[in-house]
């Protein structure tokens, strides 16, 4: 007989409303769901006056489109816990659903941090960034072996390290949410060869994994093109959202059948999965805040300079830049296996095209520009003086 899982759901359903007679109906349920709901709308309105800010300082396109998509990362998760605790028969969709946009945000940050660094290698001065890099070891576990910075297939490997977890994500919530029509996914229950939700979770482990190592890679290279932007802070408004669901889910799921039992209404699972959306709704506030201090506007200000908000929300939602990074990477291995190009290229033009930014053309055979004079820069639109020169809403 194939086992089955244990169901997240009683059969009885409270057929009670809110209101009962003309008076609140409070119990423990519907008090953390005024709670939820009321530390989600906070999440909202701080997130988007965040937003709202960046929006009308909208300078520097290729920055701040990355981080408006951040900023939307507690809004996100506010939002969609409240809704898994107020419809908390389907916490496991909802819950796939949120996770998949933690890929969106890793994702950003990584082509944050890249503006960021070709940015300092913008002026006229020679002045070097990943180009002046020496030979070294990866971080641990990795440090027996070492790695050339400059070299082509590195940048492309590293940035396809990070931004496979937008695929992978997506498509690991897409199965789980498969599998949980299927009642194959067990989500709730005990770990089982038997479930698909083992498989699964060891499949996003590895990805996430594979993301946060080219993520900190990247970071320990350029740390010094990164000082005074806040890189640590803005990494850990972030990871900190990762950590606090995963390791609070993890202690709600322990305390299960335990401490947390069933009652008429609400499985021992309900009521876990209800405590762990409830806390991430009352967390995302205060991330909103820190996010809206380690993202902050100021340094994207120019007097008498205010941008129409649309713009800058169609660039946060239009993802083409994922595409054409993924679509780039892809193509690079795809020539390199099939021996059209080089993965040892030493061409700076190739190191450009795979860092994403635009350098000083080569073009026409200028022999001027050689290994020690080319320079990095950071894409046309990235000057405050050029902003519309090349972004996808100009006319």
């Amino acid at each position: 007989m194939a086992p089955t899982c244990p169901s997240d759901n009683t059969i009885d359903v409270d057929q009670s409303s809110f209101w009962s007679s003309g008076n609140l109906n409070w119990d423990q349920h519907r008090i953390g769901w005024a709670i939820a709901g009321g530390c989600a709308v906070l999440t909202v309105l701080i997130s988007m006056f965040s937003v709202l800010r960046h929006c009308r300082n909208y300078t520097k396109p290729n920055e701040q489109r990355q981080i408006l998509r951040i900023l939307y990362m507690p809004p996100v998760y506010a939002v969609i816990s409240f809704f898994s605790y107020r419809y908390f028969r389907s916490y496991t969709y909802y819950a796939l659903i949120a996770a998949a946009y933690e890929a969106v945000t890793l994702s950003s940050f990584l082509l944050l941090l890249i503006e960021f660094v070709a940015a300092t290698a913008a002026g006229r001065d020679a002045t070097k960034a990943i180009e002046r890099k020496d030979k070294r070891s990866l971080p641990v576990p990795l440090c027996c072996w070492r790695y050339r910075p400059t070299k082509t297939y590195f940048m492309y490997t590293l940035k396809w390290s990070v931004l496979q977890y937008v695929i992978v994500r997506p498509a690991v919530s897409i199965a789980g949410i498969v599998c949980q029509v299927y009642n194959v996914l067990c989500e709730s229950g005990p770990y089982s060869i038997y479930f698909a939700n083992v498989y699964l979770e060891a499949v996003d482990f590895a990805s996430i994994s594979v993301a946060l190592y080219g993520l900190l890679l990247f970071y320990g290279l350029t740390k010094e093109e990164l000082t005074g932007r806040r890189p640590l802070a803005k990494f850990l408004s972030i990871k900190l959202i990762v950590m606090f669901t995963f390791y609070q889910s993890f202690v709600f799921s322990t305390l299960k059948g335990r401490v947390i039992k069933a009652t008429e209404y609400w499985t021992a699972a309900n009521i876990a999965d209800g405590l762990n959306a409830l806390a991430i709704c009352i967390e995302m506030v205060f991330f909103s805040v820190l996010m809206m201090w380690a993202y902050t506007v100021n340094e994207y200000k120019v007097a008498g300079n205010k941008t129409n908000v649309w713009r800058p929300l169609w660039d946060s939602i239009n993802y083409w830049d994922f595409v054409t990074e993924i679509g780039g990477s892809f193509k690079f291995f795809f020539n390199s296996a099939r021996g059209t190009s080089s993965t040892h290229s030493s061409k700076k033009t190739d190191f450009a095209q795979a860092f994403g930014v635009g350098g000083m053309s080569v073009a026409n055979g200028d022999k001027s520009l050689t290994e020690e004079s080319i320079r990095l820069a950071p894409y046309p639109y990235s000057d405050p003086h050029n902003a519309d020169s090349a972004s996808p809403m100009s006319s």
